[in-house]
């Protein structure tokens, strides 16, 4: 018989404990990156509850608030009377926890109740601390 010398090439019990290993380092990702995702839809959310806050302040200081109920243009950054585009909120996770809460001024945002699609409203309110109030909603 013929001796194999040049021996060249990976053994089936190789390719698959490497396969195997991929495996494990995906099943381990994808919740660390799902989460991740949602965090950062979150963040966008409380983003533009800041900006809206702020553009709110703004007419309240300059006296133009009125007392019309506006409604914040998160693409424009500005506050209309007629804004007609579609809800641009993020937070799509449906259950929340008190862990996960963020408090704005006279406003609670638990990103567990589902703001996707949802609207950053302001309501002139003589009875609030800033003269309005902020609803996010759908």
């Amino acid at each position: 018989m013929k001796k194999l010398e040049n021996k060249k090439g990976f053994t089936l019990a190789e390719l698959l404990i490497v396969v195997a290993i991929i495996a494990v380092l995906v099943a381990v990702s994808i919740p660390i990156f799902t989460a991740q995702l949602e965090k950062s839809r979150e963040s966008t959310d409380i983003a533009n509850l800041r900006a809206a806050k702020a553009a709110a302040v703004t007419k309240v200081l300059d006296g133009s608030l009125g007392t019309k109920t506006l409604t914040y243009d998160a693409s424009n950054g500005v506050l209309t009377e007629t804004y007609s585009g579609s809800g641009y909120g993020k937070g799509t996770e449906t259950t929340g926890s008190e862990d996960n809460t963020f408090v704005f001024g006279n406003f609670t945002y638990n990103p567990g109740k589902g703001y996707e699609d949802a609207v950053i409203t302001i309501i002139p309110d003589s009875t609030a601390e800033a003269g309005f109030r902020i609803e996010f909603s759908k």
